[in-house]
């Protein structure tokens, strides 16, 4: 699983902005791995520390449990699903164009990120309470953009759209779901996907194309 774009999420390798040690870095993409290979539960803090290259013990030098882990793995990871999404929603043109380049965008990321995308979103139950409402939060925000410029586009004759808090679900869930099938072996290109997927969207919200 060599897909998930840790890099871009944690920029913590020895030279970036961030200031996490590279033993931290380390131990959040072996979790990723960990998590989306065996499920949160079945993984052990010895396999994220093994796959880490560490002893188990020098895992707690850094997080208090695996639970901490997943929960930094599912804040940051929706952190960015939603700068994705309000990047595009807040860009040029109508809400026709906006709303394409928001499903290609979402649709390239859970593709090319499926990894840690399996994670953030099939590991939600296993999230301590406070730190699921965190998330939680950061999904609402999520589904309220997609929302708005669905609400934009009826608004303006683009759209016809009977329940726009229905489709706006529908359109996240589109995304959401490549990150479970998608696969290197896979017939498309993440591109060619979502540029498919956009215009799939476009005619599911009743726009002229």
């Amino acid at each position: 699983m060599t897909s998930t774009p840790i890099a871009d999420l944690w920029p913590a390798r020895p030279g970036g902005a961030d200031a996490r040690p590279e033993a931290a870095y380390r131990l959040l993409q072996a979790a990723v791995e960990s998590f989306a290979e065996r499920g949160f539960h079945a993984t052990t803090t010895r396999d994220i520390a093994t796959a880490a290259g560490m002893s188990p013990a020098a895992l707690y030098i850094h997080y208090p449990s695996k639970a901490a882990l997943l929960a930094e793995i599912s804040r940051t990871g929706h952190a960015a699903t939603l700068a994705l999404v309000r990047a595009a929603a807040g860009g040029a043109g109508d809400a026709a164009a906006r709303m394409r380049r928001l499903v290609e965008d979402f649709t390239v990321w859970h593709a090319r990120g499926r990894t840690v995308g399996r994670v953030v979103n099939y590991e939600l139950h296993a999230l301590p309470e406070d730190d699921y409402a965190v998330v939680a939060a950061l999904r609402l925000d999520i589904e309220r953009e997609v929302t708005a410029l669905i609400e934009e586009g009826v608004t303006g004759g683009l759209f016809v759209v009977q329940e726009v808090r229905t489709a706006a679900r529908a359109v996240t869930s589109l995304g959401i779901d490549v990150s479970r099938w998608y696969t290197d072996r896979s017939s498309e290109t993440p591109e060619e996907l979502g540029r498919r997927y956009g215009e799939l969207v476009l005619r599911m919200l009743g726009a002229r194309l």
